[in-house]
């Protein structure tokens, strides 16, 4: 087994944005370690799926302490998951582990990281669009309590089976694109059941992926033990933080560096890289500025939040 410190504490880092978001660790962690320390993507996914599956417990437990937990849609989504992630492994073992497929792997891998960028914009349009809804006094009365979920049996089971299969291949989407489809299905679910409900989820998915993983795939344990090391304490920091940090700002910033190692894994070029990353930046917020203005909103949260105090 090797240690390694510089990955050590770029895994600090991530779990700190992990921390902070509740979201990006096998979304950052996979693409860095393909990128910036020259893991074949096979091993990338392998040793990061087995390090998540020694993380992902502890957020779901406090979850579960504090009855933020929606245990019925957690047990429809790991009939589809838990299969679904191990098929993953066994789908892409079947191919080898050769150039070609290692090559299949990081497209793969870059498409979902672009999927789950797009899925953090979407989930901040959703919020965007039910605060709008607040304010205006379109919003339906909130319930008293917690409000009641009506499972939906097969389209649960489709998005955990979809969300397997993602994470068994590229170890992405357990905490990005498995809880935007659940924002879709389940309006009515509080913000806090939606991370909690997620994270609980996630625990035997990723399990399942990473028993597949260490079985038939490329796991190393030197690379593990490093970003295991670095990824708890970062947490337990970014969790300290997160009452503190604009969390919108933090995942809009998550949003851009997932697009960056889509396109960098997707083999977009230098140049094209830079013109798209630069139109991001200077676009973005003007069209942000425009979605807010449209649903009668401030141009700034800033400026709204001070509008909210001079009331009072």
């Amino acid at each position: 087994m090797t240690f390694d410190p510089v990955l050590t504490l770029a895994a600090v880092g991530i779990g700190i944005v992990v921390g902070l978001t509740g979201m990006g660790g096998g979304a950052l962690m996979t693409p860095v370690l393909v990128l910036f320390f020259g893991v074949p993507p096979l091993t990338a996914v392998s040793s990061d799926l087995v390090a998540a599956a020694v993380m992902k417990p502890v957020g779901s437990f406090v979850h579960l302490r504090r009855g933020t937990v929606n245990l019925a849609l957690v047990k429809w989504l790991c009939v589809g998951s838990v299969p679904m992630a191990f098929c993953g492994v066994l789908i892409m073992r079947s191919f080898g582990s050769g150039p070609q497929i290692q090559q299949a792997v990081q497209i793969a891998l870059g498409v979902t990281l672009l999927l789950a960028a797009a899925g953090l914009i979407v989930r901040a349009y959703l919020r965007l669009l039910e605060h709008a809804h607040q304010v205006d006094g379109s919003a339906e009365p909130l319930p008293q309590g917690r409000p009641a979920v009506s499972v939906r049996i097969l389209p649960t089971i489709a998005v955990g089976a979809a969300g397997g299969l993602v994470v068994g291949m590229t170890s992405v989407g357990s905490g990005s694109l498995i809880i935007i489809a659940l924002m879709v299905l389940y309006p009515s679910l509080k913000a806090s059941e939606l991370v909690g409900t997620d994270l609980l989820q996630a625990v035997p998915l990723v399990a399942s992926a990473a028993l597949g993983h260490m079985l038939f795939g490329s796991f190393q344990l030197g690379l593990t033990f490093s970003i295991v090391l670095g990824s708890i304490p970062g947490v337990w920091i970014g969790a300290q933080l997160s009452a503190r940090a604009p969390g919108g700002l933090v995942r809009r910033a998550l949003a851009f560096v997932l697009l960056a190692s889509s396109l960098r894994l997707l083999g977009v070029t230098n140049a094209a890289t830079v013109v798209i990353l630069g139109a991001t930046l200077c676009l973005g917020p003007i069209l942000w500025i425009v979605v807010r203005r449209r649903h009668g909103l401030p141009a700034l949260a800033r400026k709204e939040l001070l509008d909210d105090h001079s009331l009072r």
